[in-house]
């Protein structure tokens, strides 16, 4: 089957031509860790994690590396006004981050490198920039210079009235351009963070990071380069630029990614989430009250580049569908069946998926299939087929339970953890240890039930 992708550089749906088809290279902008992630960030990680699994399907090396911005403009200001180290925020929310997107089922990258432990190769790459005179000292601060990147603007298609309004940075006075944008600014030793370099102390620009960190972790070019939507301008934009002027001047975008993968914004009630509103929406607190797996459904019920209107509808549609399908295939916990190779019913699911991530059409794929189970289905087939299906969709029914939405955040975690760790046991044969863990969890008043499709619980009076 062929792999069809839509790039955002080209505005195009193409089949997926890999550079090296025996080593696939994907990099994603992680978050920068100042504050808990919010339902906008968890689109993006879904749907990256997606579009792994689907490469996965086909290619057997596939390299994934996603990054943490842990030094920033952001960063500063939080640490200022909680009175806490730069380390402290940092950590305290990388950690937060990966533990919210674990239970969203999103697996953690190949690599996943930190900002602060590649600050060598930024300034090398500023140097680099700087002979080949992209870039220029002004005020100390060190600025690419737009005007000797002649595809500027290619990826996000703006005017360059456009790309002086939509630049993150403000007009200042040190600029020789409008856009110019800053690769390395000065710090206070006293009061920001900062390392020494050529240009005094300071600390790098944001863009710089992440074309330092993926062309060290993945070489250039790599295939593909994953983000939101709104991160095309300037970011990416200011990637490309920064990234391809540093090897050869004005060499074409497609030096640095092959291909660009955008996910579409997330709204709520047809608007952007912003603090300003006050409609951000935070996965640490919808994991109160809704399993990983509900949200995980959620985001991926329309496709990944259409704008994606976020409602507790969505969410009380999302747990209906997972209890559905938990009751439809409990009918036939007793079955044995394994998935094998090349099976008609998983291909024609990945058929879906492998036109451009169509969750959509693929959901739609699945729900026909358990409709067929409904009605005499053909056991030898379906049941280790739609199975195959959720694994790589990445919907675990494992840990869905009827009552998910009167939990709170630690009682889930708890349990989800008492029964991986039981499953681990019965893995190992050490059944009087699982017992022990079903008797710790009926203390809880959790009553779990084992099937073919994994561990079903519910809370009982």
């Amino acid at each position: 089957m062929t792999f069809f992708l839509y790039d955002s550089l080209s505005k195009v749906k193409k089949e997926f031509i890999p550079i090296n088809s025996k080593n696939i290279r994907v990099y994603a902008c992680g978050p920068t860790v100042y504050s808990y992630a919010h339902i906008g960030n968890a689109r993006m990680s879904v749907v990256t994690d997606l579009l792994i699994n689907v490469l996965r399907s086909k290619f057997a090396n596939v390299k994934f590396v996603s990054n943490i911005t842990d030094v920033d403009d952001k960063i500063i200001e939080v640490a200022k006004s909680e009175k806490k180290s730069i380390h402290d925020i940092t950590s305290k929310y990388h950690k937060i981050y990966n533990q919210d997107m674990e239970m969203l089922g999103v697996k953690p990258p190949d690599i996943q490198p930190k900002a602060t432990d590649h600050i060598n190769e930024m300034i090398l790459m500023i140097e680099k920039l700087i002979k080949n005179k992209c870039a220029y000292l002004s005020d100390k601060n060190v600025l690419f210079d737009v005007s000797k990147y002649k595809y500027y603007g290619t990826l996000s298609r703006r005017s360059k009235t456009e790309q002086i309004a939509g630049s993150r940075i403000e007009v200042a006075k040190y600029k020789k351009n409008p856009e110019d944008f800053i690769l390395w600014k000065p710090s206070e030793k006293n009061s920001e963070p900062g390392w020494e370099s050529p240009w005094g102390f300071g600390r790098p620009g944001w863009h710089i990071e992440c074309s330092a960190m993926s062309e060290k972790c993945l070489g250039i070019p790599f295939d593909i380069h994953c983000g939101g939507v709104d991160l095309t301008f300037p970011h990416h934009e200011n990637e490309i630029a920064q990234s391809c002027s540093a090897h050869k001047i004005n060499t074409e975008p497609q030096n640095f990614s092959k291909y660009w993968f955008h996910n579409g914004f997330v709204t709520v009630n047809g608007e952007k989430m912003s603090k300003s509103i006050g409609n951000i929406t935070l996965v640490n607190d919808l994991l109160k009250k809704f399993s990983g797996s509900t949200i995980r459904l959620s985001l991926l019920s329309s496709h990944y580049r259409q704008p994606l209107d976020w409602s507790e509808k969505i969410l009380e549609q999302s747990h209906k569908n997972i209890k559905k399908f938990k009751r439809i295939l409990n009918k036939f916990s007793h079955s044995t069946l394994e998935y094998s190779e090349n099976d008609p019913y998983f291909n024609e699911f990945l058929n879906d998926l492998y036109d451009d991530l169509n969750t959509p059409k693929a959901l739609a794929t699945i729900n026909r299939f358990l409709d067929q189970c409904k009605d005499g289905y053909n056991e030898t087939n379906l049941v280790p087929s739609i199975n195959k299906c959720f694994e790589v969709l990445g919907i675990n029914l494992d840990e869905f339970c009827d009552n998910e939405v009167e939990l709170n955040e630690d009682e889930k975690k708890t349990i989800t953890a008492l029964i991986k760790e039981r499953n681990k046991a019965r893995e190992n044969k050490d059944f009087e240890k699982a017992d022990k863990i079903r008797e710790t969890l009926k203390e809880m008043s959790i009553e779990i039930e084992d099937s073919s499709n994994g561990t079903n619980w519910k809370k009982i009076d």
